[in-house]
């Protein structure tokens, strides 16, 4: 981290001092740069490079750093209107109009102002995340015999082995694809099992990046309540009497947003009643290796249980790693791994073999099972931090479920709280939450907040955190 920030501060003080080189002059060199500000060539380095990528200078291999010469003024754009008229057309000949939304992946994606307490992140802060292990699993992969030429379509044998011994049951090495994150990996099972125009049944509240995968495909999302034992089988046999659905997407374990996990009595009769419709599964297992220390034994996935094919699993490192570290798994079994595989080829290719090898020594170092109690242990302590501080400042918040995996707390707001305005005030107070609405393909029946506990520094910024919340949801009441 004081690597870091040394860069930023260089890059600043060098901007600064850029006006002294005439276009095209010479900057001091770096042996100089690392006297003058008693930083290492690593920094000198790094700050010329965030320097040459603004395009305020340019770099020569042996010849040093220059100041760039001035950019010249852009010529005025076309006239880009006519792409209305097009786009538009487009839509009307399809029997449900792909849109393209993506505020609800957005509002967990995007980085709040500084000083802003980030309840609305979907991955692990910095300080979570095993960057040392990921850098040296990163050296180490790209000293590989052959690390850098093409890999297998399906991913490297090795990985696929991990994913499957991960997944347990009968699944096995060859029924499993490497993909480029959990987001693809749902991209590719919802292109490869729906075609445009037909319905799929998602649950609800949902996961805001498959509402959005499956609006852009031009799907159309029906929802299936949830409560804290997860979906309620009864309602999903009537949505699929009822539209006639070949596809149904979960998540099991830890549910998006409401933390719920499906209940051992359930599981069972979801795969029964998917069978009986002649439809799929779509697994989303995407938190399984951020469950707490409290938690107990973890259910299997569905597809370790699944005999006949109707389970179509994605399973992902990144949750558990970096947003940047992105590999996963698709895993089915029957003839639908060939259209999965023809899929993802044409879309991607293949998963870069260095992120893959770098995958490899990862999941095989000594640092993997630490970082994995670690995170576990630090989680619950942040759940535990959340909950007591939400309980105590703002009791009028529901927390229907408190879960013991995951990342976030799922609250209700009281009725007729306007969740749109509570969002704005808060985040005018220093804090950003996750609106509601987003997780629904329907209307909502109440108003709600989703709040991480993974994004933020620590417990004393979720007390920080939840005070300004206080302040905002004040402000919006009044």
């Amino acid at each position: 981290m004081q690597e870091r920030s040394s860069v930023g501060d260089l890059a600043n003080r060098l901007r600064q001092e850029l006006n002294r080189y005439s276009p095209g002059g010479k900057l001091p060199s770096s042996r100089t740069l690392v006297d003058r500000y008693r930083v290492s060539p690593v920094t000198v380095t790094r700050a010329l490079a965030q320097l040459a990528a603004e395009g305020l200078v340019v770099t020569r291999p042996g010849a040093g750093a220059f100041r760039a010469e001035p950019r010249t003024t852009a010529r005025p754009g076309g006239d880009t209107s006519w792409q209305e008229v097009t786009l538009s057309a487009d839509a009307a000949a399809e029997p449900v109009p792909r849109t393209v939304d993506a505020s609800g992946v957005l509002a967990s994606l995007a980085a709040p102002p500084p000083g802003v307490v980030e309840f609305n992140g979907g991955y692990l802060h910095p300080s979570l995340q095993p960057e040392r292990a990921m850098g040296a699993a990163l050296s180490r992969a790209g000293r590989r015999p052959g690390a850098w030429s093409r890999p297998p379509m399906e991913g490297l044998p090795e990985l696929r082995e991990w994913f499957a011994r991960g997944i347990g049951g009968a699944v096995g090495a060859a029924e499993v694809l490497v993909t480029a994150g959990g987001q693809s990996g749902l991209t590719t099972a919802l292109r490869a099992l729906a075609p445009p125009g037909a319905p799929v049944l998602v649950e609800s509240p949902t996961y805001p990046g498959m509402l959005a995968i499956a609006r852009a495909a031009g799907l159309r999302p029906v929802p299936v309540p949830v409560d804290p034992d997860g979906v309620k089988p009864e309602l999903l046999a009537d949505a699929f009497r009822a539209t006639g659905a070949r596809v149904f997407v979960c998540q099991p374990l830890f549910q998006n947003p409401t933390g719920a996990v499906l209940a051992p009595a359930r599981r069972g009769e979801v795969l029964r009643i998917a069978r009986d419709a002649g439809a799929f599964v779509i697994e989303d297992d995407f938190v399984r290796r951020l469950v707490h220390t409290d938690a107990g034994p973890l259910p299997r996935p569905l597809a370790a249980e699944d005999q006949d094919g109707v389970v179509v699993h994605v399973g992902s490192l990144t949750k558990a790693t970096s947003p940047s570290f992105r590999v996963s798994a698709l895993a089915a079994r029957g003839p639908v791994l060939e259209r999965l595989r023809a899929i993802q080829v044409v879309d991607t290719f293949f998963v870069p073999r260095p992120l893959q090898e770098a995958a490899l020594e990862l999941v095989g170092s000594p640092a993997w099972p630490r970082h994995l109690r670690t995170v576990s242990a630090e989680l619950k302590a942040r759940r535990d931090a959340m909950t007591a501080a939400l309980r105590l400042r703002l009791p009028e918040l529901a927390l229907p479920h408190v879960p013991f995996g995951g990342y976030h707390l799922w609250a209700r707001l009281p009725d007729g709280t306007d969740e749109s305005a509570l969002v704005a005030a808060a985040l005018r107070a220093g804090v950003a939450v996750a609106p509601g609405r987003p997780y629904f393909s329907a209307e909502p029946p109440a108003a709600h907040l989703r709040l991480s506990f993974a994004a933020v520094a620590g417990t004393e910024e979720i007390a920080e955190g939840v005070r300004r919340l206080r302040t905002a949801y004040d402000e919006v009441r009044i």
